[in-house]
């Protein structure tokens, strides 16, 4: 007979393992293996798995000069000259040197394109041309092309 003033325990020890519970773990763990197997192999299939082209087919893809850039149909002014860095007075971040001097350079700015990659170059150049306080010409630059 249990003493009525004293209160029965909270925790029993318990008399041995459950039985299963290590087959059961061994399942769980071979399933979670399978899981990580069966997504690093369906990753690797959709990324392309083993590419044909060598190492050095794909550097020499990766190296080929930019010859044009931007919107292939020019509903702006055109116009041509060699691209060099630099604007006038704060206008402009590059500017076209075009026969006839200074005078008559246009000086450029583009809010999508990557002008430093054709610097040195003769190119042909589309975009709409803006006020400007300083420059003659300032032309936000919306193509442009190797010639």
């Amino acid at each position: 007979m249990q003493n009525l003033n004293s209160p029965a325990p909270l925790i029993r020890p318990i008399s041995g393992k459950p039985k299963g519970l290590a087959a059961k773990n061994v399942k769980l763990s071979m399933l979670a293996i399978a899981v990580v197997v069966a997504g690093v192999a369906t990753g690797w299939f959709l990324s392309g798995g083993m590419r044909k082209g060598t190492t050095s087919e794909i550097e020499s893809n990766v190296s080929k000069e930019i010859t044009s850039a931007g919107a292939a149909d020019c509903k702006f002014d055109k116009t041509e000259g060699e691209l060099k860095s630099g604007g006038v007075d704060g206008e402009g971040t590059h500017h076209l040197e075009k026969e006839g001097g200074p005078s008559q350079n246009v000086y450029l700015t583009s809010t999508v394109l990557d002008l430093e990659s054709f610097v040195g170059r003769q190119v042909e150049i589309c975009g709409e041309t803006i006020a400007g306080k300083e420059a003659g010409w300032l032309m936000d630059v919306v193509s442009v092309k190797t010639i």
